[in-house]
């Protein structure tokens, strides 16, 4: 079944799937700047545009651009600056 979820007055939006690989989400983010907390650990791949992301105690941003990952720890939360519509895969490992 596929979900639908919708953030920050719609500049988020993702569909949510499961499969035997295991849970993600695909979604496109709008120009902005948003603030994500994780229950889980959720590894991001850009798949086109660019996300300068401020990882959970870190003082420094970093940009990732196509298919690139990063990995925020479950109960945590991200930064995230978005200069062009963005769209990424999450997977949420438990």
């Amino acid at each position: 079944m596929l979900t639908v979820n919708e953030y920050f007055e719609g500049k988020v939006k993702s569909i949510a799937f499961q499969n035997e690989q295991g849970n993600f989400t695909v979604g496109v983010m709008d120009i902005g700047e948003f603030e994500f907390g994780t229950n889980t650990i959720e590894r991001m791949t850009v798949i086109s545009g660019e996300l300068t992301v401020q990882l959970p105690e870190e003082e420094t941003w970093k940009k990732f651009t196509s298919n690139e990952t990063f990995t925020v720890p479950a109960h945590k939360k991200f930064r995230v600056k978005v200069q062009e519509q963005t769209a990424y895969l999450c997977r949420y490992e438990y």
